[in-house]
């Protein structure tokens, strides 16, 4: 056994006293293969060194598993969580039946004071994985939320499709309807008087709008009872389904009462039937208009937010870039949650990534939007001073607790349930603002109120890519 461990490097100039020593205090173990070795989020207290067989290394993100790595007999886990005393970043299961040496921190306090290259080989060896894993994690993290983004936009686009083809269905029917008494009234002979006044009634439905209904329901009860009852008592049929209609067009029982001043009793009810008709279709069509225009603002938003054909570099309006976020994040804004603008008159635009910049704004509404769970108010606020633009995303969530907010911009730092935060949507956020375009991001909480703020120059130091 002495001679195997002696081939693997972490132990390579370790004297034979010491290496019979730190066997003696370690334990070796043999797994089946498929078993769970070390569980994500459980607490470190061991070192773990492959003998024989083949492990992988899993981190769960948002809910599936991201195969961070594999490991083979020579190499060792576990070190991170042992040398912070902290939980396991990750879980590592066997693919086929492993024997590992299982070193405690007793034995691994032993061997990094007896091994000269030992501590030099687990520097390099943590600095290595926490490379790869953030660059996997991160890469995993923009596509899941390149994936929530299309889910959400998937929803937002078919309510208004949806009502698009509801409405082109209807409007066939009504059409129809429409088309049919219209001849109907032309059998029953109208006077040149009466053909006057249809003509009239013709222009004032094409020109009248679909009005907002009261906010008072028993306001708007009363007025289609009272509408339905007078057309009851004239003999117009399926009156309890006309008499809305007309009322969501703007016709109140005064007017359609007129209608009886200009038409016979026989005449009448043909008459108001058809009323409701054409107010059918110009309902619906503006229907058609409105599910056209929100699917409109939803692809221009998609478009300014990626950026895309455009150069790397651009001429950002930031509060353009807040409202599209909030447009791409919608499906998230819960009733419960109110969003509150605050913003100043005189934002400039700004030199920006702008594709990177409005990740950054997801990341933080996404993260004050999970605070406050889908009950309480988000406010959005922007201003400039001293030549640079200020954003501030606050929340009245529970706040975070002064111990952690040193450490919010770590990566893989999170205080959610392993699988549901990777602790990587504020460190990408921080790169963003900090790095990229030499800005600062901030946090101040407190119980009641969170405040990200993000502090941008208007104009980025040493740039000579153009704008566009």
């Amino acid at each position: 056994m002495l001679d195997e461990l002696r081939k693997i490097p972490l132990f390579a100039d370790l004297s034979e006293e010491d290496l019979e020593r730190l066997y003696e205090m370690a334990e070796t173990v043999s797994i089946p293969a498929g078993r769970l070795v070390l569980r994500e989020g459980d607490q470190g207290d061991s070192l773990f060194v492959v003998l024989t067989g083949e492990l992988e290394v899993t981190k769960r993100q948002s809910s599936q598993d991201v195969l961070l790595a594999l490991y083979k007999p020579g190499q060792f886990f576990g070190e991170m969580a042992l040398l912070e005393q902290a939980p396991r970043s990750a879980s590592v299961r066997t693919l086929q039946e492993s024997r590992l040496l299982v070193i405690s921190q007793v034995a691994f306090q032993t061997l990094l004071s007896c091994s000269p290259s030992a501590p030099l080989k687990i520097l390099r060896t943590v600095t290595s994985r926490l490379r790869s894993t953030e660059s996997a994690l991160i890469q995993n993290e923009k596509m899941a939320a390149l994936g929530t983004l299309a889910a959400g936009l998937a929803h937002e686009l078919n309510n208004p499709a949806a009502a698009v083809t509801r409405s082109a269905a209807q409007l066939r029917d009504a059409l129809a309807e429409r088309d049919r008494l219209a001849a109907r009234l032309h059998s029953l002979a109208p006077n040149q008087h009466q053909k006057e006044s249809l003509g009239t009634l013709q222009e004032e439905v094409a020109e009248r709008k679909i009005i907002a209904p009261p906010d008072d329901p028993l306001a708007l009860c009363e007025l289609e009872d009272g509408l339905q009852e007078w057309l009851e008592d004239r003999g117009v049929d399926e009156a309890w389904e006309l008499a809305p209609v007309l009322v969501a067009s703007g016709w109140d029982r005064d007017e359609v009462e007129r209608l009886a001043e200009h038409f016979s009793p026989t005449q009448l009810p043909v008459v108001a039937r058809w009323l409701g008709a054409g107010s059918s279709v110009y309902g619906l069509l503006e229907e058609v208009r409105q599910s056209a225009e929100a699917m409109s603002e939803i692809v221009k938003a998609v478009k300014t937010y990626s950026y895309l054909d455009q150069a790397p570099i651009q001429d950002v309006d930031v509060v353009e870039s807040l409202e599209n976020t909030l447009v791409l994040l919608r499906s998230r804004i819960t009733a419960g949650v109110k969003i509150t603008r605050d913003y100043a008159d005189d934002v400039p635009r700004i030199e920006a990534y702008g594709s990177e910049l409005n990740q950054v704004w997801t990341n933080l509404i996404d993260n004050a939007i999970d605070a406050i769970a889908g009950q309480g108010e988000l406010t959005l606020r922007a201003f400039t001073a001293e030549r640079v633009v200020t954003v501030e995303v606050i929340d009245d969530g529970p706040g975070i607790p002064p111990e952690i907010q040193p450490r919010i911009f770590e990566p893989f730092y999170t205080t959610k349930a392993p699988g549901v935060g990777t602790g990587l949507g504020l460190h990408i956020a921080y790169n963003i603002v900090v790095h990229k375009h030499r800005g600062q991001l901030q946090v101040a909480s407190k119980p009641g109120e969170t405040c990200l703020r993000v502090v941008l120059p208007i104009r980025l130091a040493g740039n000579n890519a153009g704008v566009t």
